[in-house]
Formats: C-alpha cells, sequence, structure tokens
C-alpha cells in the first residue's frame, strides 16, 4: 500500500468533526492531517498542512463549500474536494461541482464509501 492520503476537514459541528476525525484516524490508508470549523479557515489551512483532499461540509460559517471549495481550487487546483453534506438541493449540488469538488456525499454514507470517495479524489 500506498503513503496515507492526507485529509483536511471542514465540519463546523464539532460532534461530528471528532466522530470523523476519531473514524478516519483509525485507519491506515488515511490521514486527518488538520480540522477547521469554518470555511474561511480551509484555506489557510491548506496551505499549512498541504493535504491531498478537502472532506468538505457545505453549510458553513464564515464562507460556505461553494466559496471555500473555489478558494481552494484556484489556489490548488491539484486538491480534491469532497464534499460531506447532511443536505444540499441539486442547484447547491451543481454549484459545489460547478467550484471544483471532485463529489458530493450525504453524510449518512457508508464510512467505507467516503473512504473510497475520498482515495478516488486524491488520485
Amino acid at each position: 500500500m500506498g503513503r496515507a492520503v492526507r485529509i483536511l476537514l471542514v465540519e463546523d459541528n464539532q460532534v461530528f468533526r471528532d466522530a470523523l476525525e476519531l473514524l478516519l484516524g483509525m485507519r491506515a490508508d488515511v490521514e486527518v492531517v488538520a480540522a477547521v470549523a469554518d470555511g474561511s479557515q480551509a484555506l489557510p489551512a491548506a496551505d499549512k498542512h498541504r493535504p491531498d483532499v478537502v472532506l468538505m461540509d457545505y453549510r458553513l460559517p464564515g464562507m460556505d463549500g461553494v466559496q471555500a471549495t473555489s478558494a481552494l481550487k484556484e489556489a490548488h487546483p491539484e486538491l480534491g474536494v469532497v464534499v460531506l453534506t447532511a443536505s444540499a438541493n441539486s442547484r447547491e449540488i451543481e454549484a459545489l461541482y460547478a467550484a471544483g469538488a471532485n463529489a458530493c456525499l450525504t453524510k449518512d454514507q457508508e464510512l467505507e464509501t467516503i473512504v473510497d470517495t475520498i482515495k478516488a479524489a486524491a488520485a
């Protein structure tokens, strides 16, 4: 197996963020290098920690997922972005893809599906 995929979590719900960090932290194929609670913190965290993939919530304080994804892709076009959201309508999902997201998943997806999507976005 190659090196673990480096992930930046951008999630404002602390309980969900901590749970994701814990679940992903138990795996050898992925590594959470940083976690932030606000869309406006995504770019500075990506600059500092150099993740392969950003796991991004859609509804965030500061900047929403579309704005944060757009800023990340402008600064780091090679970066994979996987959006993980509780709910987004088709217009919001289209905006996320237009901003450069590789994939959009719902928060109730199986962990295996989320990890497979992260690995695909890093490839």
